[in-house]
């Protein structure tokens, strides 16, 4: 009877001989093995399956009918769980892409329908969905050079070229506005060391002091913004009284009314008193592809650090973030040294060192459908997108304010409107955004401002049209009539 040493102290038993074994391998009967994506025939093995896929989002979107699925969350859970039927079955279906696809459409919040305006959830172009695939099919992964040398090369020049946008040196893709915002608190940290401390104003978005938490930092210090934006004289108040060092985080592009904060005036403040300012863009950054609104920025190049998110008004598929450094040498902090990702040696031999690029290890190259938008559209044809959606809020809000039947917040700051039926209460407001939802007819967001419950339309689709507003407000206030009888 032979021991196993090390699972006690003395050994466990073991009823058998231990000899070596004079047997081939036994291998596991397979028939021809799936087909693969990528490889010489990996274009042909894809055609039939894309056509099945677009034939499925058709489908689905048409049993759909409408911005949203009808029924609520217990009617599309039961819809999805009646379709996918096992998820694990013991014999594979040769139907699943079919059935998967076609339910996943029918019971998805579609961007494109201009109903369809509660969030920052964009309709993304065609093109970069196209190039999404590519990126699905050719699979690299950008945390060393040889598994994606073209890609790697690609993230620099997109990384670079849009960091000299906000005016400067360098960026990091991530996977939208909470990474990045995460990445800009982490080198404030290693900067200026534990104990900086995050100003913000109430209406910052709630990934700053959540980052804060998880980096350990002392607890944020929130001013308040009765006007929904930073002031200037409160945030000097704080700088003068409250320990340092301060990391101030200035706002681009609120995320329930779309309000930039004055960043020059915050940027004299912060450089008065030696802070240092982040500047959360992720809604606002691309109104710097516009020339009608990029003035609108002025004071970006100021912060060591900006957010952007291209998968808001950049119209890329999630996920499309990045931050950008105002100092380069801010990213030698992410710095990681594994043996089998960037030896020394490697390194010392020209082969880039991707690990310090991104607090993720395996990253899939979002770069490529950002840098095929930008070739493709070019500056003007970006600008022209943001100048239509800033246009179609500016119209819709013009229609509100007209309507007798309904209450405007304010003019558009960028493309988010809030508006509620005029003589609704906060309860009835609420009450008319779950019955849209619920009946798959509109996707209006909630937003609370004045002290009041307005309903939000976040305005990203270049292709709606006024009347399609206006046919919104109908379909709004027959729901609130609806709701009061």
């Amino acid at each position: 009877m032979g021991l196993i040493p090390g699972l006690s102290g003395r050994g466990t038993p073991f009823p058998y001989k231990l000899e070596p074994s004079r047997a081939p391998p036994r291998r596991t009967a397979m028939r021809t093995p799936p087909p693969l994506a990528s490889g010489p025939q990996g274009p042909d093995h894809l055609r039939p399956l894309l056509a099945t896929v677009l034939a499925a989002l058709r489908e689905g979107g048409q049993a759909r009918g409408g911005p949203l699925p009808a029924g609520g969350p217990d009617a599309v859970t039961a819809t999805v769980r009646d379709a996918v039927g096992e998820v694990l079955p013991e014999k594979g279906d040769p139907g699943a892409l079919h059935t998967l696809v076609r339910v996943l459409a029918e019971g998805a919040a579609d961007p494109a329908h201009p109903w369809c305006a509660a969030h920052l959830h964009c309709p993304p172009l065609a093109v970069a969905a196209a190039a999404d695939l590519a990126a699905s099919v050719l699979n690299p992964s950008l945390d060393s050079w040889d598994q994606a040398p073209a890609a790697s090369a690609l993230e620099s020049l997109l990384t670079r070229a849009l960091a000299r946008e906000t005016g400067h040196t360098d960026g990091l893709v991530t996977t939208g506005g909470t990474e990045a915002n995460q990445l800009a608190l982490l080198l404030a940290r290693e900067a200026r060391g534990a104990a900086v401390r995050l100003v913000h104003a109430a209406g910052a978005h709630h990934s700053l002091p959540r980052a804060a938490w998880l980096l350990g930092l002392p607890d944020p210090v929130e001013i308040p913004a009765p006007a929904g934006t930073l002031d200037p004289a409160a945030l000097d108040d704080a700088l003068t009284h409250l320990p340092g060092p301060h990391l101030v985080a200035a706002t681009a592009g609120t995320t329930d009314a779309g309000l930039i904060d004055p960043l020059p005036e915050i940027a004299a403040r912060c450089a008065a008193h030696g802070a240092r300012l982040h500047i959360d863009a992720a809604y606002g950054g691309c109104l710097l592809f516009s020339d009608l609104h990029r003035h609108r920025l002025a004071g970006l190049e100021a912060a060591h650090t900006v957010t952007l998110d291209l998968h808001k008004l950049g119209w890329q598929p999630v996920p499309a973030g990045l931050l950008t450094v105002r100092d380069a040498g801010d990213l030698t902090a992410l710095h990681h040294p594994t043996d089998y990702l960037n030896a020394d040696d490697d390194t010392a031999a020209g082969l880039p060192d991707l690990l310090g690029r991104s607090l993720r290890t395996t990253r899939r190259p979002d770069v490529l459908k950002a840098a095929v938008t930008l070739k493709t559209l070019g500056r003007s044809g970006l600008g022209a997108l943001v100048d239509r959606v800033c246009a179609l809020a500016g119209d819709f809000a013009h229609l509100v304010d007209d309507d007798p039947r309904f209450d405007l917040h304010d003019q558009p700051a960028i493309s988010t409107v809030l508006f509620r039926p005029a003589h609704a209460d906060d309860s009835g407001v609420a009450d008319v955004r779950r019955h849209l939802l619920v009946t798959g007819r509109a996707v209006l967001g909630r937003a609370r401002a004045d002290g009041r419950l307005w309903l939000k339309a976040t305005l990203l689709n270049p292709t709606t049209s006024t009347d399609d507003l206006a046919d919104l407000l109908t379909l709004v206030h027959r729901a609130h009539a609806e709701g009061s009888r």
